[in-house]
């Protein structure tokens, strides 16, 4: 991981973002989450749903720091929310439909008539901000109710940061002059200020007029070192940067999006190439899909030349129904954008390289553990999970060395009638599974590993006896009394041989990994069908009542309460239910 300055989101396996983070060190900021064992019970708790880690390289720290107020609200992440005051970031305010406006602090939504500057990176970039304003261009700052209020000068017209407007001491037309000035100084036009306060200086020295022409010459000097606003916001217009790379036959492909001068953060993919793929045709091919259901800029930024540039840009241009831009050869500011662009592509492509790497490792060391002649291509785990008995799920992933293969994933509501039978749950989904795999002749794991114990390993060996499958390694993994990980239990050959593994071996990681990737996926699919259930009227489960008779039903009582009060002469009224309907409704309600 990079030391450069950044912002870092952490995912959880459902691919939600759950905290987002700056960093002046990436690499030093990210690692002490899982270095320090010194956390609160909330970080340890978000540590523990971390999933994977993406990074966005900055050009600086205050970059990074307006980044990630941008960033969490977008994805309004939980542990943010938690964490830290999610409040919004300061704007200068100036309220043009006063005769004499006031330049001041803003925070919150820009709904109020006016104009907004910023937003700015901290509160202390607007005061100081406000403060040169007043030494500049000495414009009031004070609240109408003061300055309305006002018969002599206050305090700021003395100590000349202000020209005291509230008692007539400037003109309305200078007035406006000096606001108009701060304004473009605010837009960031410092060399339009610059130009004319130039031809000031030079027509008060030629007047001899040498106080005048110092005091430009002060505000000239002081114009250049003041309310520097975040680089990350001058980039002007909607303009998305692509960035792309191939490295070791990896792929990865950046979009930042930039809209109305703001650095909405980026969005990373890693498509599957073919090895022999070019840049520029992946960008072709990117760029024809991406923008099918995304908002399409006025330009777009490659790092890369595709020779698709003007089809795309046909296309594109139709699409939005106005010009747009694609371009690869750009200069100066947006030169560094495509820059930091590339940098965080070619980050991402390392990071990608080196987490397959690790997984390589992991499944050599598996190889290894169960000592088996060649490392296995693929692995699956199944897992249950229920409450009580009620609304079982079963649930099957599959790993390669490329890592989770979610294409794969499959998840099975089980019909068996034996409530809270595991066994009898697992069996039906490794029936279910294998069966299919088997008639479509599709590739068969080399292992498949069962959360639990040996109760549930011979349960899957009997399954696949029946289907006469002898080539795949029935493996159980037990979490033990106290299930504590690291305390597992590895179960094979029949549950004859148990292993205990070192907490760390990166085989028994392996091994965690895709164990705890079935429950959850098992115990996701388990709560989306209990939720339903839930939600589900008890007028569902009532046999002959259709939609449009339960519409009419509930249209007549005013709702299901007003069903469950009526009687069953009350309910035989109902036009299209006979007497057997509304025994069964009332019977329903009433049955005890």
């Amino acid at each position: 991981m990079t030391s450069n300055p950044g912002v870092y989101k952490m995912f959880d396996s459902e691919n939600n973002v759950i905290y987002v983070g700056k960093a002046k060190n990436l690499k030093k900021r990210v690692s002490t989450y899982f270095q320090n064992s010194n956390h609160s019970v909330r970080i340890k708790r978000m540590i523990s749903l971390i999933k994977t880690v993406q990074i966005t390289i900055t050009n600086s720290e205050a970059d990074a720091f307006l980044l990630e107020n941008i960033q969490i609200k977008k994805f309004r992440p939980k542990f943010n929310i938690l964490l830290r005051d999610d409040k919004s970031y300061p704007y200068i305010y100036v309220d043009t439909q006063h005769n004499f406006p006031r330049l001041s602090f803003y925070r919150g939504k820009r709904k109020k008539i006016g104009k907004h500057f910023g937003p700015y990176s901290n509160v202390y970039s607007v005061r100081e901000a406000l403060n040169t304003l007043q030494k500049l261009f000495k414009v009031r700052q004070c609240s109408d109710s003061f300055f309305s209020n006002r018969s002599r000068p206050c305090l700021q017209y003395q100590i000349e940061r202000c020209s005291a407007p509230c008692v007539g001491l400037i003109n309305e037309k200078n007035y406006k002059t000096d606001i108009e000035l701060s304004m473009k100084f605010l837009d960031g036009k410092n060399t339009e200020i610059i130009k004319l306060l130039i031809k000031k200086m030079e027509k008060a020295s030629k007047d001899l007029n040498y106080e005048v022409a110092a005091t430009y010459r002060d505000q000239i000097e002081s114009l250049r070192h003041t309310c520097e606003k975040s680089s990350i916001s001058n980039e002007s217009g909607d303009v998305d940067i692509i960035s792309v790379s191939i490295k070791s036959g990896t792929a990865c492909i950046q979009v930042f999006n930039i809209r109305n001068g703001v650095n909405f953060g980026n969005e990373t993919f890693f498509p599957d190439i073919d090895e022999d793929m070019a840049e520029g045709t992946l960008l072709s091919i990117f760029i024809g899909q991406y923008y099918m259901s995304k908002q399409i800029p006025k330009e777009i930024i490659l790092n890369k030349y595709t020779k698709d540039k003007k089809l795309l840009q046909f296309i594109l241009s139709k699409k939005k129904s106005s010009k747009v831009l694609i371009t690869n050869n750009v200069r100066g500011k947006r030169q560094k954008w495509v820059e930091l662009a590339e940098k965080n592509t070619l980050d991402s492509v390392n990071t990608k390289i080196l987490s397959k790497r690790n997984m390589f490792n992991r499944f050599q060391a598996l190889q290894e553990l169960l000592r088996l002649n060649e490392i296995p291509k693929k692995l699956e785990c199944f897992d249950v999970s229920h409450t009580f008995g009620e609304e079982t799920v079963a649930s099957c992933v599959s790993f390669s060395v490329e890592g989770p293969q979610k294409k794969d994933y499959r998840r099975f509501n089980i019909k068996s009638t034996n409530i809270g039978d595991d066994y009898a749950a697992m069996k039906e989904a490794l029936q279910r599974h294998f069966s299919k795999l088997k008639k479509s002749e599709m590739l068969l794991p080399d292992i498949c590993f069962i959360d639990g114990g040996v109760g549930q390993v011979n349960t899957a060996l009997k399954v696949m006896e029946e289907l006469q499958i002898s080539t795949i390694q029935i493996i159980g993994v037990s979490k033990g009394k106290d299930r504590v990980a690291g305390e597992e239990t590895i179960i094979s050959n029949y549950g004859k041989t148990k292993l205990k593994l070192e907490k760390n071996s990166i085989a028994l990681h392996l091994i965690q990994q895709i164990r705890d990737e079935a429950h959850r996926f098992a115990i996701t699919g388990h709560r989306k069908r209990r939720d339903k259930r839930k939600f589900q009227s008890p007028l569902e489960e009532i046999p002959g009542l259709g939609p449009k008779r339960k519409q009419i039903l509930l249209k007549h009582f005013g709702g299901l309460q007003g069903v469950i009060a009526a009687g069953e002469d009350e309910i035989k009224k109902i036009p299209g239910i006979n007497k057997t309907l509304a025994e069964a409704i009332y019977y329903r309600f009433h049955n005890n």
